[in-house]
């Protein structure tokens, strides 16, 4: 996949994931027990407009795809496996949500380490 093909993903998928957090935000406010459903939505509305800065931030940020990329991941599979666990009473697989987790905070600090580069621009 070529640099802007995976630029132009990254806001498709901030989009999906926008819409996942208001929806899991609305399953979770009517069923008996918010918190999973609750964990999942805000995890995909923080990370949306994250993904959006970072898709604005690509020409500058050396960091921005791998973190991007790292954030994307560890968010769908965090709040996938929460979502399965409040529907189908398990996991996807084991360890899933706290790997998913990981991948998150190793996005964070893509972002993070990015300001010790050279910005493409310079």
């Amino acid at each position: 996949m070529r640099n802007g093909q995976l630029r132009s993903a990254i806001l498709f998928i901030a989009g999906l994931m926008g819409v996942a957090g208001v929806v899991s935000a609305a399953a979770a406010s009517h069923g008996a027990d918010p918190r999973l459903l609750g964990g999942a939505s805000a995890m995909c509305l923080a990370h949306a407009p994250a993904l959006i800065a970072l898709y604005a931030a690509w020409p500058i940020l050396r960091t921005a795809p791998a973190a991007a990329l790292l954030l994307s991941a560890g968010t769908a599979l965090f709040a996938v496996d929460l979502t399965a666990r409040h529907f189908l009473a398990h996991g996807l697989f084991p360890m899933s949500a706290p790997t998913g987790g990981i991948l998150m905070m190793s996005g964070w600090l893509a972002v993070a380490v990015g300001c010790f580069f050279k910005s493409k621009e310079a």
